[in-house]
């Protein structure tokens, strides 16, 4: 099969019907074979049987349910995992994208690239409330992967299925035609306890010793004075319980020996097992011809 399409949706009972219309059309016109699939994220109204009277009339549309609501992450990983196309491309639910845009990605991906963004031009959003923190955040995570994306919130991507299900997913604003937006400022927490995983992983991925290591000095540190403090305390006022100090002397000590002892088991299989995220990122063509990004006018 040449595309798959995949939507996760959430509470989208008005928009399921005009989204897969919309896709339809935009996909009939190819000279190629292609599934749809919606992906229901546990929503609770009329979603999935919506998409479910669809896909009965139509074998190109296939639908998923998810047991509960797990978020956007898990939905596009459920995608890829009942993908059957060569190519792959997301979508987000609510309208916001245009499928006509997908011949175009569809032209870049035969062009020879691995991965095709999409990017929001003219938003339009509330300017405070998600503009400017989607520029922010935007800004935040390119400084932070070192990859020169414009627009991390546009759902519109392409893949070569090769690729992008060999990517591990780890744990996401929009603009709507129906139902009530899932994003805002309430995911900034969010975004910034990922991107501080995010930046542990680039910075210790290589050196586990080193990363490891740290911490364990610096826990290290911190039980030689607390064990300073209880001696101090010993001298100066004879006969006062120490117990609770030289209990957290221990803890901390214990903590330090065994970050170090992690650090020196996490270095000896970085060392010798097989990285194949070192080798894909060492890839000449993945280097070379990974991102082409587009924009709309609308």
């Amino acid at each position: 099969m040449d595309l798959s399409v995949i939507i996760p949706v959430y509470n989208e009972e008005l928009s399921i019907k005009p989204l897969y219309e919309a896709i339809q059309n935009a996909l009939e016109g190819l000279n190629l074979t292609y599934e749809i699939l919606f992906i229901d994220d546990g929503s609770l109204d009329n979603t999935f049987l919506n998409a479910k009277r669809i896909a009965e009339k139509d074998m190109h549309l296939k639908v998923v349910k998810l047991k509960r609501n797990y978020g956007q992450t898990m939905g596009l990983h459920a995608g890829f995992q009942n993908a059957l196309g060569k190519i792959i491309v997301t979508m987000d639910g609510d309208l916001q994208n245009d499928p006509d845009d997908i011949e175009k990605m569809m032209e870049e991906i035969n062009k020879g690239n691995d991965i095709v963004l999409g990017w929001r031009h003219d938003r339009k959003d509330r300017l405070i409330s998600r503009k400017i923190p989607s520029k922010i955040a935007n800004w935040l995570i390119s400084r932070l992967t070192g990859v020169p994306v414009k627009d991390n919130g546009c759902a519109i991507r392409a893949y070569r299925a090769e690729i992008i299900k060999k990517f591990p997913m780890y744990s996401e604003m929009h603009a709507r035609k129906f139902g009530s937006s899932k994003y805002g400022l309430s995911r900034i927490y969010k975004v910034m306890i990922d991107m501080v995983a995010l930046k542990i992983i680039f910075t210790f991925f290589y050196l586990p010793l080193y990363g490891f290591g740290l911490f364990a000095m610096i826990f290290g540190v911190l039980a030689v004075l607390a064990m300073i403090l209880g001696l101090l305390q010993m001298l100066m006022y004879p006969g006062t319980s120490l117990v609770t100090i030289m209990g957290t002397t221990l803890l901390l000590g214990s903590l330090s020996f065994f970050l170090l002892f992690l650090g020196m088991i996490s270095d000896l299989i970085y060392q010798s097992g097989d990285i194949k995220i070192e080798r894909l990122l060492k890839n000449r063509r993945m280097n070379k011809k990974l991102f082409y990004s587009f924009r709309r006018s609308n």
